[in-house]
């Protein structure tokens, strides 16, 4: 039986504050390729069908003349995180001044998704072998598995950044691989060959480098919209007077889970997470970049 080929989200409406330009399109490797044309590459080499590209309009032109490159070898689709842009019924807050971070980015391809599909930041690298953990994830399903859900676990120590502090999802996790929570620590970095976090309490905390985090990089079937719908109207209802309020994904996923509406399994990936979260980060990403392509990992040009 032929598998149905899984669909690629890709979260670009974002700007990064820290990073002080549009990073989605930063020009990283030796023939001028992106992260994000990396990230397409490994979803291509790995089955999937199709890309989702989740863009504000005021970068609209920017970035599609940056994702022309592969359009003949993947379809490729947009849709726009707006602030208007929600379901129906939905009231926007008048001192609302941006969308509703990641779940809100996830909820608006609601109708350009008819397939299981993976969902990632356009700014970081997660590595071939990462997308082909989870398309054989996502393509081996049964009706029966419709609300569970997965996520790429990577190793802390694979996700720090040598120019400053991190914040990170922990996962707790099962003996049979499921997720039992995430909990956010910040101010993660290496001090005295160990990994350490700021706790609440402004005291230093250290930590396993081995520990499982999420990068953002979770699998869903199309069931998982309905859900995330009405997540966010109450999300929404809650949250009317706080103007900063933000719908990350892990947030309904948590949810979800203590409700016994989801299952998420946890995917252990053997590559390292990297991506430009400072300024300082783009001269190590290409360095490792060029890595990679010397390991024969990568061509010196995708396209």
């Amino acid at each position: 039986m032929l598998r149905v080929k899984p669909t690629l989200l890709v979260l670009a409406a974002g700007i990064g504050s820290r990073y002080g330009s549009l990073k989605q399109v930063d020009k990283l490797g030796p023939s001028g390729e992106t992260i994000i044309d990396y990230s397409i590459y490994d979803a291509i080499r790995a089955g999937f069908g199709k890309v989702v590209f989740v863009i504000r309009k005021s970068i609209e032109a920017e970035f599609k003349e940056v994702t022309t490159k592969f359009s003949n070898k993947i379809k490729v689709d947009f849709v726009y995180q707006e602030l208007d842009n929600v379901p129906a019924g939905i009231k926007i807050p008048s001192e609302r001044q941006k969308p509703w971070g990641t779940g809100h980015a996830v909820l608006v391809a609601a109708n350009n998704i008819d397939t299981p599909f993976a969902v990632i930041n356009a700014d970081d690298f997660y590595g071939a072998k990462s997308f082909q953990i989870i398309a054989e994830h996502l393509t081996s399903k049964r009706d029966s598995d419709a609300d569970t859900y997965c996520m790429v676990g990577y190793s802390l120590r694979n996700t720090l950044s040598e120019n400053g502090h991190v914040s990170r999802g922990i996962c707790e996790i099962s003996s049979n691989h499921l997720l039992k929570s995430i909990v956010e620590r910040t101010q993660i970095m290496r001090r005295d060959n160990e990994i350490v976090f700021k706790n609440t309490d402004e005291t230093w905390q250290t930590l396993n480098g081995e520990d499982l985090v999420s990068m953002n990089f979770w699998g869903f079937p199309v069931s998982v919209f309905k859900h995330l719908e009405a997540k966010f109207k109450t999300f929404i209802t809650t949250n009317y007077q706080n103007p900063k309020a933000e719908f990350f994904i892990p947030l309904p996923v948590n949810e979800l889970l203590n409700e016994g509406n989801a299952r998420v399994k946890v995917l252990s990936t053997p590559d390292s997470w990297f991506g430009v979260t400072y300024k300082e980060d783009k001269e190590e990403s290409i360095k490792k970049l060029n890595t990679l392509i010397a390991e024969g990992i990568y061509p010196k040009k995708l396209w």
